[in-house]
């Protein structure tokens, strides 16, 4: 799921302290950023979920009813993302899944409430392509949150995303200030 082309495009799951640690906790507070978005019993996709910095706290918010499936290419990440969520009690509410450079590959039939995708989309090989199985896992009425650091993606190159999303069938809902980068929020 990420671009070959771009040099130094997936943090390697060697430096993923990077991703998950007390200063980040204060400048991208999970909470602050998805808790308006997340229901009781949603399910919840975490797309590129990393060390689980977002996967973790999303469970909670989501509660005993809901679930969060993190998604990561690489299995260093995710066995980060299980040892957390058994640490907190939280193994049966976080599902890990392994996907490849070219799909998400969850089960057929899988619908989400809401998907994030944070710091992560300018990282696949074909913008349209993931946006087009993301569409497919999002239930209709559902949000997907998608941010972008600033540092990586232009102003111009956001804005080509966002069409491509609009082009797949997405509908921009919200350019949501205060998400940590660049953030639209769409839905079908």
């Amino acid at each position: 799921m990420y671009n070959k082309e771009f040099k130094g495009d997936v943090c390697n799951h060697s430096h993923s302290f990077f991703l998950d640690n007390f200063i980040r906790r204060i400048i991208q507070n999970p909470k602050r950023i998805l808790g308006k978005y997340i229901q009781t019993g949603d399910t919840i996709v975490d797309l590129g979920c990393g060390p689980g910095y977002f996967s973790i706290d999303m469970a909670k918010m989501t509660g005993k009813t809901g679930k969060v499936i993190a998604v990561d290419l690489q299995k260093e990440m995710l066995a980060k993302v299980g040892k957390k969520a058994a640490s907190q009690n939280l193994s049966d509410r976080v599902l890990l899944h392994n996907c490849t450079q070219k799909k998400i590959g969850l089960a057929p039939g899988t619908k989400a409430d809401f998907i994030l995708a944070f710091y992560m989309v300018h990282e696949t090989r074909d913008t349209k392509a993931f946006l087009e199985q993301v569409k497919e896992l999002l239930r209709p009425g559902g949000r997907f949150l998608l941010v972008e650091p600033i540092f990586h993606v232009t102003k111009i190159k956001f804005e080509i995303i966002i069409d491509i999303a609009v082009k797949t069938g997405f509908t921009k809902v919200d350019m949501p200030k205060g998400k940590g980068g660049r953030s639209v929020l769409l839905s079908i």
